[in-house]
């Protein structure tokens, strides 16, 4: 008996991805919906929404979608070059738009201020990434730095390219935040002993240290409300 596989085509139009988006708001989409929207089309074989599951499947959960580069994309059966460059240019603009918030209208009053503006670019991250915020003397964004990426596990920053940066953007002072892979925002002993050296530091260039945030998925820990800098 001949195999018959599902095309997108042949789904009822109230499963299609796009007509669902159109009818009940991007919102209501899942994970693959939307992958499948911006894949636009599968194969001779699989339907979109197929290929877009089958890809969720494999990667586990969409965080762990945002650091696959095009190589390691195409290395996944249905996607070749050009499917590779539209999920990726996808999430960078995803990801630029969580970015365009950053202005110097952007004030910080509170870790929440700072965790609003880099929430959405650190949460997802598969390895470390070290962040500064630089701010003036009203406590406005002036420039946002990465500094580091490290393992899955581990984020190594010295103090000394911090304030460099800080120097270069004439900062009145900082705040630093990484992300934690895991999802749990929980300060190791190597962050605040990192937080304690920056504050040191910060005391004698005269840039203060403000606050060190470590974002998790979907909660942060602010070292400063704890206590511990």
């Amino acid at each position: 008996m001949e195999s018959h596989t599902l095309l997108l085509r042949d789904l009822p139009h109230e499963e299609r991805p796009r007509e669902r988006m159109m009818q009940y708001g991007a919102e209501s989409l899942s994970h693959a919906e939307l992958l499948a929207i911006l894949l636009r089309t599968g194969s001779h074989k699989e339907s979109a929404i197929h290929l877009a599951q089958r890809i969720m499947n494999k990667v586990g959960s969409i965080r762990n979608l945002v650091d696959l580069s095009i190589d390691e994309l195409t290395q996944i059966k249905g996607i070749g070059n050009a499917k590779a460059i539209q999920l990726k240019a996808g999430i960078e603009l995803g990801q630029r738009l969580a970015r365009a918030r950053m202005s110097e209208k952007v004030t910080i009053r509170s870790p929440q201020d700072a965790v609003d503006v880099l929430s959405e670019q650190l949460r997802y991250l598969q390895k470390e990434h070290f962040v500064c915020l630089f701010l003036n003397t009203k406590n406005h964004i002036i420039a946002q730095e990465t500094l580091s990426m490290g393992s899955l596990n581990a984020s190594i920053v010295h103090p000394r390219e911090v304030f460099r940066a800080a120097i270069k953007c004439s900062s009145a002072s900082i705040i630093c935040a990484h992300n934690h892979p895991s999802g749990d925002p929980t300060p190791s002993p190597e962050d605040i002993s990192l937080t304690s050296r920056l504050v040191e530091a910060g005391q004698l260039i005269g840039i203060d240290v403000l606050d060190h945030v470590i974002i998790g998925d979907g909660d942060y820990i602010s070292l400063k409300e704890q206590g511990l800098m």
